[in-house]
Order: C-alpha cells, then sequence, then structure tokens
C-alpha cells in the first residue's frame, strides 16, 4: 500500500509539474489583415512556420480577414483574445485608429500587446490614453516607397507623366507610402496627373486603373502602394493593350509580381520581408514576456527589388 501510495504520490506530482509547465507557455494571439492578399499570406506562413518550430516556447492563434476593409472583424479579433486571457497580442491594424479601443482594453487587461505593420495614429492613441512612445515593429513604408519611386522617377524623363494608386486611406502605412511617392514625384520632376485609393484590393485596381487610362491614356508610370494593387495595374494596362508602354512599381515583393518583373511588366517592387514580418513581432512580445523592457520603433528591414537584378538570378 505504501510503494502505491509512492507511485499514485509521484504520479500526482508529474501531473502537477506538466500542468505547471503548460501554465507557464504563454499564449499569442496574431491579428493579421487580409488573407485574400498574397502578400499576408505569406505573413501568416511565416507566423505558422515559426509557431511550429517552437511548440515548447508559445501557442498561437492567428486570424486574418476576408478583405482589407474587414475592421470589424480585427476589432472582433481583439476582443476574444482579451476574453481568452491570451498573454500576447501582436495586432497589425487595418485602421490606425478604429483599433486603439481594443488596444487599449487589452493593455487595461493586462496583455501585452505590439502593433505591428502599420502604426497606430500617434495623435489618436495619445487621446485614448496610449503612451507616445507605445511600441510599433515595422519597416519606414516612407522611405521604402521613396525608393522604390525615386526608381521609377529616374527612369522617366522630367514633367512625364504618372499616377499613385493609394492604400486604404485610413491605415498609417498608406499615409506614410503616399507621402514617400509624393517626395519621389517632386524631386524627380514628374507631371502627377492623379492619386487614386483602391484600398490595397486587386480588382479595385483594375477597375480603377482601366477608367484612368480613360481619361489619361498618355500616362508614363504607376506607383503602386501594394503589389495586389500592381496585378490589377497590369491587368488594366493588358487590356487596354499598352503593354510595354507604361513602367509600373510597387511595394511588397510577391511572388507573382516577381513573375512579371521577370517578364518586364513591372520594373521593381520594395520587399519589406513579409515572411519575417508577424514572426518579429511575435519574438518582441516575448521579450516583453520574459522581462526586457521595450518601447517605440523596432525598425525592419526594406529593400529594393528590380528587374534587372531577378533576371540574373
Amino acid at each position: 500500500m505504501k510503494i502505491k501510495n509512492i507511485v499514485l504520490g509521484l504520479g500526482l506530482s508529474f501531473v502537477i509539474a506538466m500542468s505547471s509547465a503548460a501554465a507557464d507557455k504563454p499564449s499569442v494571439g496574431v491579428v493579421m489583415k487580409s488573407l485574400a492578399n498574397e502578400f499576408w499570406k505569406t505573413v501568416e506562413l511565416g507566423a505558422r512556420e515559426y509557431a511550429d518550430n517552437n511548440k515548447d516556447k508559445f501557442s498561437m492563434e492567428a486570424i486574418g480577414l476576408k478583405d482589407e476593409s474587414d475592421v470589424d472583424t480585427q476589432i472582433n479579433a481583439m476582443e476574444s483574445f482579451i476574453t481568452k486571457q491570451v498573454d500576447i497580442i501582436a495586432v497589425a491594424p487595418a485602421n490606425s485608429v478604429a483599433l486603439i479601443p481594443s488596444i487599449k482594453r487589452a493593455l487595461d487587461a493586462g496583455i501585452i500587446v505590439v502593433n505591428f505593420d502599420v502604426r497606430l495614429d500617434a495623435k489618436a492613441a495619445k487621446q485614448m490614453g496610449l503612451p507616445e512612445d507605445f511600441l510599433f515593429v515595422g519597416p519606414d513604408n516612407e522611405q521604402g516607397a521613396y525608393e522604390v519611386g525615386n526608381f521609377l522617377g529616374k527612369n522617366l524623363k522630367e514633367n512625364a507623366k504618372v499616377f499613385i494608386i493609394e492604400g486604404n486611406p485610413g491605415a498609417e502605412n498608406a499615409i506614410e507610402r503616399k507621402r514617400g511617392f509624393m517626395k519621389a514625384v517632386e524631386e524627380n520632376k514628374l507631371n502627377l496627373l492623379a492619386s487614386r485609393t483602391a484600398h490595397w484590393e486587386t480588382e479595385e485596381a483594375n477597375t480603377l486603373m482601366t477608367n484612368l487610362l480613360t481619361k489619361y491614356p498618355d500616362v508614363e508610370g504607376v506607383m503602386c502602394a501594394n503589389d495586389s494593387m500592381v496585378l490589377g495595374v497590369v491587368k488594366a494596362i493588358e487590356a487596354a493593350g499598352k503593354s510595354g508602354q507604361i513602367k509600373v512599381v510597387g511595394f511588397d515583393n510577391i511572388a507573382p509580381v516577381q513573375d512579371l518583373m521577370r517578364k518586364n511588366k513591372v520594373m521593381a517592387s520594395e520587399d519589406f520581408f513579409g515572411k519575417d514580418l508577424a514572426v518579429n513581432a511575435i519574438k518582441t512580445g516575448l521579450r516583453i514576456y520574459n522581462g526586457e523592457k521595450l518601447s517605440g520603433w523596432v525598425k525592419t528591414p526594406v529593400k529594393l527589388v528590380t528587374a534587372e537584378e531577378l533576371s540574373k538570378k
């Protein structure tokens, strides 16, 4: 009987130890943007691979949107993660203001929140009680857009006619990328015919570009704030019988646009390493969970990728 009790005691101790170990492993919720977007499929893939390779260190649940304007799903995801009392939330807001109340509720609940990809609106964040140096993990969108826009400008003559196809007006990264494009337009003395939003979406960009080509058939260059919109723009150019006549650049360096670059239908795209994007946010959250004090901007890289460079590989 004594031996049996010892065995039972050891077994109970083992179960308690296992439960304690499971409880000590942090849970991470990741709130992403549209999984209809090739870039965000890559972001999700990177996050899931990282989570699968680190199951002993943390658990992860990731939620994406059906389209880029589906802010309600992001808010619901935030509220769900708060209810589940996850330890860390990494969030890439589709709207730089609309997610702030949910982020504040998560912080008040003691959850670590890492803002990544799209920076929160600083003024609105401060008004709603977030610190001025609230943590952001992501690239310099303005510099990246300037770099790829400047590359286009250097390959056009002075006063060349161009369009800017913008992202979602409510997203800080769209605002930053337009600012970078505008700097390139001004420095290269280009003639900006139109700057319109297609809300990051391929089909909307296709419709917009079709209409713009009807109004401005002599356009010479297009700067797109993401590569999903590049796909729609190139489709419209082809439908208008203008392949090879209009230079196009984008932002994301997704695989379908790399294919277009190899076919000389796109000049360049700015890479900001989508597969690492959510991973960097998760790693940052885990560092805070383990006791580090982090705030401000944790900058991630951007890199210009050109058709010429890809053709050499």
